[in-house]
This record gives C-alpha cells, structure tokens and sequence, in this order.
C-alpha cells in the first residue's frame, strides 16, 4: 500500500516535469491545490510546497528501495519518515535510514528518530574551526550584512566562538 503512494508521487514528478498539468491548469500549483487526490479514503489538495515535499520523499524513497532489499529490510511507509533525509547525498540516506531502523529495534519508526538520525550525521561532518586567537586574516564575507562595506580589510582574530554561539 504504501509503495503505491510512492509510486503516485513519481507519478507527479513525471506530470510535473512533462508538463501535463497544462491540458487542465495553467499553473502546476494551481494542478495541486485543485486535483482532488485520493488516498486512503481521503480527499484533499495539496500546496505546491507540499508537493514539492512529497515528490522529494519519492526521490529518497526509490533510492532506498534501490539499496535496500524490501524482503529483508524495512522500507518507509511515509513521506514524514524520509523528509529529514531529502538534503543528504543518497549514500548518506541509507546510512541514516539503516541506523534509523537499528534504533528503533527493527521496526517502523518515526520521523522524530530520522530526524535526530539526521541531526547526528550533519554535525559529525562540520567543518572545524580553523581560526586561532591572534592572527590575522582577510576579511572575505559577501553573505554576512555585519561585514558589509568591510570585504577586503584585514583582522586580527581576537575571540572565537562555538558553532552553537554563533
């Protein structure tokens, strides 16, 4: 059952891509808003930021389904379960989903253990500080409005912070 909702959500990627929408709706938003969707007995629209989120779940899924053998693994049966996993490369999916699954003790679990599954992996792969107290950089910071005008100037480093300081 729960393949198949994946399998509809490819489907709306194809749509999407195609432009298929177009022979009913001008706008594929306005496709999502007004396509009644059926689904486990429900009927509903979906924003096309949902949609986007759904048609991601779908990318992550399949890419699980190609790494992981549905007879001897779980699989999600969600889009909540595999959101958290949509910014990971794909090797990095299945490391998550795999210790996800371990952590729950083989079964089914929730997004909430995906999420912390998630949270763990991105801060391990941090980049670490390289400054250190007294030396002198350049100051090179086109995305920071603090340092805006100041691009090119030197400075001495005379504190630094921790990441969650920041």
């Amino acid at each position: 059952m729960e393949r198949a909702f994946f399998q509809a959500l490819k489907a709306l990627t194809e749509l999407r891509d195609r432009r298929l929408y177009r022979s009913t709706h001008k706008t594929f938003e306005e496709y999502c808003r007004v396509r009644p969707w059926r689904w486990r007995s429900h009927r509903f629209g979906y924003s096309r930021r949902q949609s986007y989120l759904l048609m991601d779940a779908a990318v992550v899924f399949d890419n699980l389904l190609e790494k992981c053998d549905p007879l001897d693994q779980v699989l999600p049966t969600n889009e909540r379960q595999v959101r958290p996993m949509t910014k990971l490369e794909p090797q990095s999916q299945q490391e998550v989903w795999l210790r996800a699954v371990e952590l729950a003790g083989g079964k089914v679990q929730t997004g909430r253990i995906v999420k912390d599954v998630v949270q763990k992996i991105m801060e391990c792969t941090r980049l670490p500080n390289t400054y250190q107290l007294g030396e002198v950089y350049q100051i090179f910071a086109p995305d920071n409005p603090e340092l805006r005008g100041k691009g090119g100037c030197w400075c001495e480093v005379k504190v630094i912070c921790s990441r969650s300081n920041r």
